[in-house]
């Protein structure tokens, strides 16, 4: 498996890079996290103007027609400057969520403006009683006239307090912990009866738990069929996992550079700590852990792209590292 990047990722890389070194230091990150929102309007039509949001999505509706290794390029350079723009949620997961099973019209009313940067998205599926489970939905879609009315509570849904838009899983059918009877649903926030309640996570992201006391919906809004979404749901959490990964691999990357140089400049005994050869081996481990999980979270993003059975099992490997 060829793990190399093409010339055109690499410019995609550079371009990011430049971007992190000239306008995004520690400081001015933590400027853009005291907002209401959590991050900077500008950067965000920034990023729709460099078109890295228009970089995975295909051509037929404005995109670049990239694949998912553009993206975990993109976010290991993200991750180097601890980004707090709504990439992961907008373009990763709810993006990715209309272009894999939305309707034409839900597709040209959407995908065009992610890219412009004049929408944002998010995805609820976890729920409080086990958060971890993809299959545990006890919020509830009743069927009625053209529409479906929903009810039940949606926990850490990240960038709720400034989406435009949320996708979230709701039972139609089947028992609480079922796999089968799951689908999803575009819903506008400001529909009568749903409330939020926001907070701010430990690194400075914005984060909400949703509640839905007999929402309705339209029938438009419901994404792809009712009763079969359990399978896109975990195809969104694989690329969830592996954008976070990415995300990490290039904060590994900071950091373990920024720890050589320290010990490059740094004296003790009249030597750098560099010279001490613990030290030395300390530094050698950072690299080397650094480089696999790196080369397994491009080996698993590949697999995950082809859609090949051993896909998955990359991807909990990955988690585990």
């Amino acid at each position: 498996m060829d793990l190399s990047l093409t010339q055109e990722q690499r410019l995609l890389q550079d371009s990011i890079q430049k971007f992190i070194s000239t306008q995004y230091s520690i400081s001015e990150r933590n400027k853009f996290i005291t907002n209401d929102q959590g991050y900077d309007n500008s950067n965000w039509q920034q990023f729709a103007d460099l078109g890295w949001l228009a970089m995975t999505f295909s051509e037929e509706f404005g995109g670049l027609g990239g694949s998912l290794v553009d993206s975990m390029i993109m976010l290991e350079e993200f991750g180097k400057g601890l980004v707090v723009e709504p990439f992961m949620s907008t373009v990763i997961l709810f993006g990715a969520a209309v272009e894999l099973a939305g309707s034409q019209e839900q597709k040209q009313a959407i995908i065009p403006a992610i890219i412009e940067g004049n929408l944002i998205g998010t995805f609820a599926y976890a729920e409080p009683v086990e958060p971890t489970n993809l299959s545990a939905v006890q919020t509830k879609a009743t069927a009625e006239d053209s529409g479906f009315r929903l009810s039940g509570t949606k926990s850490l849904v990240f960038n709720a307090v400034s989406a435009d838009k949320i996708l979230l899983s709701a039972r139609t059918s089947g028992g609480d912990f079922d796999a089968n009877g799951i689908s999803l649903f575009i819903v506008d926030p400001s529909e009568n009866g749903l409330t939020r309640t926001d907070y701010t996570t430990v690194d400075g992201l914005r984060a909400s738990e949703i509640y839905l006391e007999q929402v309705r919906v339209e029938r438009d809004c419901l994404l792809g069929t009712t009763d079969t979404a359990s399978k896109l749901i975990q195809g969104l959490a694989n690329r969830g996992i592996l954008g976070l990964a990415a995300e990490a691999i290039g904060a590994m990357e900071a950091l373990y550079k920024s720890t050589i140089e320290y010990t490059k400049q740094r004296q003790q005994f009249d030597h750098p700590l560099a010279d001490f050869q613990v030290l030395k081996h300390r530094m050698t481990e950072m690299f080397v852990e650094y480089n696999l999980v790196k080369s397994l979270c491009m080996k698993a993003t590949m697999l995950e792209t082809q859609g090949t059975a051993d896909a998955q099992r990359n991807i909990h490997a990955l988690k585990y590292l």
